[in-house]
């Protein structure tokens, strides 16, 4: 905490001069920085103070019985909060800090698994909002019958992209199908795609002639301003041939500049996992949807549980994880990549 205290006055003494706020964009990454380092501060002093305030309920309970359940829920609390700071030290890549772009695509299988995408999207959203993190809907991709075709995500707060990283791939409903008269069971897939918000300083270098882009009236929420204008952005990158679009803004500018930013993290993304030095040299065709081994499993019959197939992390109770208690898997994830590496 010492290289924190000391970031800490650093960055106050560069905020005191005179000629700080003459760069707007260089003073609000200052002012995020100071923000960053004086909350891992503060989580510190809150846990060495319910370690202190811990040992003295102990010592109370010794004479005192009746203050075991006190006793009991304070230290949970304590090994709660420890090991989600414990985690986020482990949250040191490049990007880890950054908001989140999740992108959420239903698998074959038409109403059961549009269902199922939704219900994902439900639940990433609680768990977001269990944070204290924003999500603002990017696009949403909607079905007359039911559920979703498709949706991208904005969750916006510190570490999202570090935590959200470990729920990239594919996901496995298992129930009974409330859509099946016969009441059978089906088995539905879904894939989520997380990237980084990238800052505007990442230089990603896009030939705009490589881009087609279209605009359509957004379908999403947003009343009768939404079907009069058509301020909804879609971007394709020919050679690779990824598509992004963006219709949570009403300006035509505001979404573009969004679609711009999700194109270059999914850029970046390929650029890094097939090691190009340059984007001009990823070539072929790109599909968001990988299909392969399911990362995860969600079983509601013939038995409840949910299973990370990468750490074999169980939890039986299905309704919990599906409110967006899904701490227990990511933090088994990201120690596995560390204990890896």
């Amino acid at each position: 905490m010492d290289n924190s205290a000391s970031r800490i006055r650093e960055l106050e003494e560069e905020m005191a001069q005179p000629d700080f706020w003459n760069d707007s964009e260089k003073a609000a990454k200052v002012i995020e920085q100071l923000k960053s380092f004086k909350s891992k501060v503060d989580k510190f002093d809150n846990i060495k103070a319910e370690y202190d305030d811990l040992r003295v309920l102990i010592e109370l309970a010794s004479e005192d019985a009746s203050l075991a359940a006190e006793v009991e829920g304070a230290f949970e609390r304590f090994v709660k909060n420890l090991e989600e700071l414990k985690i986020e030290t482990l949250l040191d890549g490049k990007y880890d800090r950054s908001n989140a772009i999740l992108s959420l695509h239903s698998g074959a299988g038409g109403l059961e698994a549009q269902d199922w995408a939704e219900m994902l999207m439900r639940m990433y959203t609680r768990w977001a909002e269990n944070k204290g993190y924003r999500v603002k809907v990017l696009d949403i991709l909607s079905d007359d019958e039911g559920g979703i075709k498709s949706a991208t995500l904005m969750v916006e707060g510190e570490n999202a992209y570090g935590y959200l990283k470990s729920e990239k791939g594919v996901h496995r409903l298992v129930r009974i199908s409330p859509f099946d008269a016969s009441g059978r069971r089906h088995t539905s897939f879904a894939s989520v795609a997380v990237m980084p918000e990238l800052d505007n300083d990442v230089e990603i270098n896009i030939n705009p002639d490589d881009l087609k882009i279209d605009t359509y009236r957004s379908s999403g929420a947003g009343g009768q301003h939404v079907n009069k204008t058509e301020s909804a952005i879609r971007i394709t990158h020919i050679p690779t041939g990824i598509v992004v679009q963006c219709q949570n803004e009403r300006s035509q500018h505001s979404n573009r500049e969004t679609a711009m930013k999700m194109l270059k993290a999914k850029l970046l993304e390929i650029k890094e996992q097939e090691q190009k030095e340059t984007i001009e040299d990823i070539k072929g065709e790109y599909s968001q949807i990988a299909w392969g081994s399911q990362i995860r499993s969600y079983v509601f019959h013939p038995y409840s549980l949910v299973k990370d197939h990468r750490t074999n992390v169980e939890i039986g109770n299905v309704s919990r994880v599906m409110d967006g208690d899904l701490d227990e898997f990511i933090f088994a994830y990201l120690k596995s990549r560390k204990d890896t590496a």
